[in-house]
């Protein structure tokens, strides 16, 4: 059996897709009491990470039928994650009140989506 790590990587793709739209909408919309557990966030991040699931969940989509755009939203929301990053260092530097667990997972899913992005774009338009 031959594993495809195309689909493989667009079952997980879209698994973290789904658990960072339930998690960012629970904050965003204040559901579940997940918004007082997460403590002093960040509104910019959690939406910029609303909008990297949406991404997710249709590079997901694309890689499952081998599209070649599948790539595109995975840097798009590479772009979006390090544009959020940097607006968030400019909240830090003047004081602002964050969890340093945002930084953390902030980093962490930057290099996720990076790799997912050259996952799918070296497995999709690879030379045969």
């Amino acid at each position: 059996m031959k594993l495809n790590i195309l689909k493989i990587s667009g079952f997980f793709l879209a698994l973290f897709g789904l658990v960072s739209l339930f998690m960012t909408t629970s904050v965003i919309f204040d559901l579940f009491g997940i918004r007082e557990k997460e403590g002093n966030y960040v509104l910019f991040v959690v939406i910029s990470n609303f909008i990297a699931a949406i991404l997710y969940l249709t590079a997901s989509y694309g890689m499952f039928k081998r599209q070649k755009w599948a790539a595109i939203p995975l840097f798009l929301s590479v772009f979006i994650l390090i544009t959020a990053f940097l607006f968030l260092q400019v909240v830090i530097e003047s004081g602002g009140v964050y969890e340093e667990k945002t930084v953390k997972a902030l980093v962490f899913r930057i290099v996720l989506s990076l790799i997912f992005a050259f996952i799918a774009y070296l497995k999709i338009n690879k030379k045969k």
